[in-house]
This record gives C-alpha cells, structure tokens and sequence, in this order.
C-alpha cells in the first residue's frame, strides 16, 4: 500500500523534476511562454482539486469548518513565514536584487533559488559554502513539493488507501508542474560550469521532497477524522499560498499576456471535470 503510493510520488517528484532538468541541460534554454502556460494550467487544476475536492473531504470528516479553516489558516502561514526567512537570507547574495528589486520573485529561478547556488558556484567557493547554497535551494524547492506531495498522500489516505482519481490527477499535475522547475533548476547551474549530468541528478534529487511530504500526508490522514482534516487542511492551505503567491504571478512575469489567465481558467474547468465525470 505505502509502496504504491512511494512509487507514483516519486515518478511526480523525483522523475517530474528530472526531466525537467534533462530538458534543460539538453536545450538549456527554455521557453517562456510554455512554461508560463504550463504552469498556470497546472495552477488552475490544482486550484479546483483544492476548492472542489481537497477541501470538501476534509469538511466532510465532521470535525467542524472552523477546524478546517484553521488548519487551511496555518499551511498558508507555514509557507508564507519560511519562504520569507529564506528570501530574507538569500537575497543579499544575489547581485541583481537590492532595494529596487520587486517585493516577489520576478524570475522562476529566484522562485526556486537557483540563482543563490549559482552565484556560490560560478564563484568556486568552498564546499561547504556549495553545500548550504545547495541545502537553501533544495529547502525552496521543498516548501512546494512538500505540501504538494501531502496533497497526494492526503488523498490517498482519504480514499482508504487506494490511488483514487485525484490521487492520481494531483500526481500528474505535480510531475508537470516540475518540469518547468527542473529546467529553472538545471540551466542556471550548467550555464554556472556544472557538468550537465551533475546537474540532472541534482535536479532530479530536489524532487525528493516530494515522497517525504506524501508520507507525512499520509500517516497524518491515517490516525483518524482529525488527522485527515487537518492533513487535508494543511496541505490545502500551503498549495493555496503555491499557485496565488507562486505559482499564477510568476506565470504572469513570465509571459506578459491574457494568455496565461485563460490557461489557469481552463485548468480550473479541466479540474471540475475531472473531479465530477
């Protein structure tokens, strides 16, 4: 049971990012427009199976909404304080961002702190000055793919632990949506002087968090009404602060057109479809 779950986690994290970052180390270069597109039809989808499917079941346990309100309440919290310690101690080393850089990221490898190690790495610093650059961006990475990976675990505990359809839905999506964050991840650090197969399997190891998260998504939604609610709630909460802080503005910057609002509008439509035929 909690190898199925293992295994489909990791081919959305693990082999998700990694392709990502082969794409990347292969063209190294990636498209804008797709990859905003790609990431506000994902956002869009997860959005709807937040709203429309997450959250509900979670309601639907019988520990009362201001319980699920609240633990929504808090996953956004969680994410929102430590992306904001990380930026606090990440920027300053960052040549580009100063007083006059915008308040959030304006480029998908700030997003994700690919920049930070960059830096560290075109600079032949000392390993253990790479080791800490690497540790940040793999904690950036992290703060999605852990509530992302909770979402799926979650699910899946909420299905009796089998690999229901939004179990399996939230899997694809996570896999695209890593894509796009292994190319951000893989290029910068090739274009540092990284050997491309370095870069790819460091690329693909960010996905780790993934698996990690769906465990802890799932033993929480195992112990009962209450864990489910709030492992429902958590996970729901943080991927809300994903796809509105993250995910949807950096789609916007990315590709500066209505094109990446109809995208997440059809996503949204893709997920009740999904979730109600």
């Amino acid at each position: 049971m909690i190898g199925i779950l293992v295994a489909v986690t990791a081919i959305a994290g693990v082999v998700g990012t990694g392709i990502g970052g082969l794409i990347g180390a292969l063209l190294q270069k990636d498209s804008n427009r797709m990859v905003s597109l790609l990431l506000s039809f994902a956002g869009g989808v997860m959005l709807s199976v937040v709203c429309f499917d997450l959250v509900t079941e979670a309601i639907d346990t019988g520990v009362g909404v201001g319980i699920v309100i609240a633990a929504i309440a808090v996953g956004v919290a969680v994410i929102f304080l430590l992306n904001h310690w990380i930026d606090k101690r990440t920027n300053p080393e960052v040549p580009h961002i100063d007083e006059n850089h915008p308040k959030t990221a304006d480029d998908l490898n700030e997003l994700i702190h690919s920049d930070h190690f960059e830096q560290h790495y075109a600079k032949k610093d000392n390993k253990f000055a790479m080791f800490v650059a690497g540790v940040v961006m793999a904690c950036a990475i992290a703060l999605h793919n852990v509530p992302e990976g909770m979402t799926i675990g979650a699910s899946y505990a909420s299905n009796g632990g089998a690999m229901g359809s939004a179990a399996i839905v939230l899997a694809v999506l996570i896999g695209l949506h890593n894509i796009p964050e292994g190319m951000a991840v893989s290029v910068p650090l090739i274009s540092g002087g990284m050997t491309k197969w370095k870069a790819v399997l460091m690329t693909a190891f960010s996905g780790v968090p993934t698996i990690l998260g769906a465990l802890l998504g799932f033993w929480l939604g195992d112990i009962g009404a209450m864990g489910l609610a709030l492992s429902l709630g958590f996970a729901s909460g943080a991927m809300l602060y994903v796809v509105f802080g993250e995910i949807l503005p950096q789609a916007i910057l990315m590709y500066h057109s209505k094109l990446p609002a109809f995208s997440a509008i059809i996503g949204m439509l893709v997920g009740i479809l999904i979730i109600y035929v």
